[in-house]
């Protein structure tokens, strides 16, 4: 295996600039079964440097909890732009944490970020010309769950 040491540099690390703070509000939580929710998401925003704009109502945020309490999450949105263009918006991501805190999330409590982990691995789609940059892109994002509905800062992989 090679080491990592003789890797080009640009290999040796991920640098990444910020794309855009994301905000979905939650308005039902439909629980199928013992592991299964879906958030139903009824709005948001979004803002960043090169695009901004609000969360179309009707997206979806599924989530299955494992035995061991960690959240697996797929969501799937539809961003529209200040300028009425539209961004398909899918993620998958992770919420994991000690059960007392993984609990008080469960109840709709306000946890600080820093008690457990969220974090996305978000794609995007759209054929509108001004953003097509975002089809050719990976992102990631660091999370926290309010009780209205999640908020991401979202980072663009270089």
């Amino acid at each position: 295996m090679t080491d990592t040491a003789t890797l080009p540099a640009p290999l040796q690390s991920i640098r990444c600039n910020h794309l855009l703070v994301l905000e979905l509000d939650i308005k039902a939580v439909q629980r199928i079964g013992t592991d299964t929710l879906v958030g139903v998401v009824g709005g948001g925003r979004f803002e960043g440097a090169r695009l901004r704009g609000r969360v179309l109502d009707g997206g979806s945020d599924w989530q299955r909890v494992m035995p061991d309490g960690t959240v697996l999450l797929d969501c799937r949105i539809v961003l529209e732009t200040a300028e009425g263009e539209l961004i398909a918006m899918t993620y998958q991501g992770v919420r994991s944490g000690p059960a007392e805190v993984m609990a008080r999330l469960a109840r709709g409590a306000e946890v600080r970020a820093d008690e457990y982990y969220l974090r996305i691995a978000p794609l995007f789609r759209t054929q509108s010309p001004s953003h097509v940059w975002l089809n050719e892109i990976v992102a990631v994002g660091a999370g926290q769950r309010l009780p209205t509905g999640p908020i991401y800062n979202v980072f663009e992989v270089l």
